[in-house]
C-alpha cells in the first residue's frame, strides 16, 4: 500500500472531552474528519473522552451531541463512552506490563515541571522514577520509552518522526488516581472502533506518535493520520476550552461550516454564504480536496 493510500473499509471518528460546548477550532476537526469519512463511503463514529469525570460537568456531551446535529454532522451508530470501557484500558495496561517497560511513578505535578527537559511538544518527564524500582501501589504508572525512533505516516505532511526518549519521554498510562492516561484510552479506542484514519490537530502530532509507539508495543496495526492547522487568536493562543474559546453560535450553523471550509483550503463560493447547512454540506462532499488542506502549524481567526 502506498504510504498515502487509503484501505477499502474506511472508519474515522471525532472523539470531543466533554468539559464544555464545542467552539470553532472543534468544529473544523469534526468536518474535516466527516467529509474524509464520507468522501470514501466510510464510516464516521463519535467517541466522548469522559474518564477524566471531574472535568467533565453533567450534561456536557449533550450539548456537544446537539451542536454537531445542528451543523449536520451525523454520526455512525451509538456513541462511545469511555467511562463505559473501563476494563478494556485495565486489560491492555495489563498486556503492556507483560510485554514492554512499566514502571511506578511517585512524581507530582511540581516535581514534574520541577525536573522536566523539552521536547517537542512541551515540557517532558525526564525519567526521574525510571530505574527506582518502586513496587508499592502509590503513585501512576508510566510507559517507557523505548529507544530509537518513532514514525508514522501523516497527509499531508509526509512521515514524522522523532526520538523517543530524547523528544517524547516517558508518559502516563493511569494516574495516581486511578483515571487512565490519555494515549493508553485513546491507542485502545482505535482498535476497538476499527479506526483506519484518525483527523485531528497538529498540536497533537506528539500524541499520534506516542501512541504510535504504544501500538507497536501492543502489536496492533497503525492508522493513517491527517493532521490539520490549529485555529488561534490573533494573539496566537490556541482555540480551546482551556483558553476560553467561544461555543459554537448555533444561531448560525451553514456560516460556521463555510468559516471552516474556508480554513481547511477548500475555496468555498460566496454564494454558499446564503444556503443552508445541508447545501454547505453537500457542496463541500462533491468539492472536497484533503489535499488543500494546509501544511502549517495554525490558522488565526479573524
Amino acid at each position: 500500500m502506498m504510504a498515502n493510500a487509503l484501505p477499502a473499509t474506511y472508519c474515522g471518528r471525532f472523539a470531543p472531552t466533554p468539559s464544555g460546548p464545542l467552539h470553532l477550532g472543534s468544529l473544523l476537526t469534526a468536518l474535516a474528519g466527516w467529509l474524509q469519512a464520507r468522501s470514501n463511503s466510510g464510516r464516521w463514529l463519535l467517541r466522548i473522552d469522559d474518564l477524566d469525570r471531574a472535568r467533565c460537568p453533567s450534561g456536557a456531551d449533550k450539548i456537544i451531541l446537539t451542536q454537531l446535529q445542528v451543523h449536520g454532522l451525523h454520526w455512525d451508530g451509538a456513541p462511545r463512552y469511555q467511562s463505559d470501557h473501563l476494563h478494556e484500558y485495565l486489560d491492555a495496561l495489563q498486556t503492556l506490563r507483560r510485554v514492554s517497560t512499566v514502571y511506578r511513578c511517585k512524581c507530582t505535578r511540581a516535581d514534574f515541571l520541577r525536573r522536566a527537559r523539552s521536547g517537542i511538544d512541551g515540557p517532558i518527564y525526564d525519567g526521574h522514577c525510571r530505574n527506582l524500582g518502586l513496587n508499592d501501589e502509590r503513585g501512576g504508572l508510566r510507559f517507557a520509552m523505548p529507544s530509537g525512533m518513532v514514525c508514522i505516516e501523516t497527509f499531508p505532511l509526509g512521515q514524522r518522526c522523532a526520538d523517543a526518549e530524547h523528544d517524547l519521554g516517558d508518559f502516563i498510562l493511569q494516574r495516581s488516581d486511578g483515571v487512565v492516561g490519555y494515549q493508553l484510552a485513546s491507542t485502545v479506542d482505535e482498535r476497538a472502533q476499527g479506526i483506519t484514519e484518525v483527523v485531528r490537530g497538529t498540536d497533537l502530532l506528539a500524541s499520534s506518535l506516542r501512541q504510535s509507539a504504544l501500538l507497536d508495543c501492543l502489536g496492533i496495526g497503525k492508522p493513517r493520520y491527517l493532521h490539520l492547522p490549529v485555529l488561534c487568536t490573533a494573539g496566537h493562543r490556541k482555540l480551546s476550552k482551556q483558553n476560553h474559546a467561544a461555543a459554537l453560535d448555533c444561531s448560525a450553523p451553514a456560516r460556521n461550516l463555510v468559516r471552516c471550509l474556508g480554513w481547511l483550503g477548500q475555496s468555498p463560493p460566496p454564494s454558499l454564504s446564503a444556503a443552508s447547512v445541508q447545501e454547505v454540506l453537500d457542496w463541500a462532499l462533491l468539492h472536497w480536496q484533503p489535499g488543500a488542506v494546509p501544511d502549517c502549524g495554525s490558522l488565526q481567526v479573524e
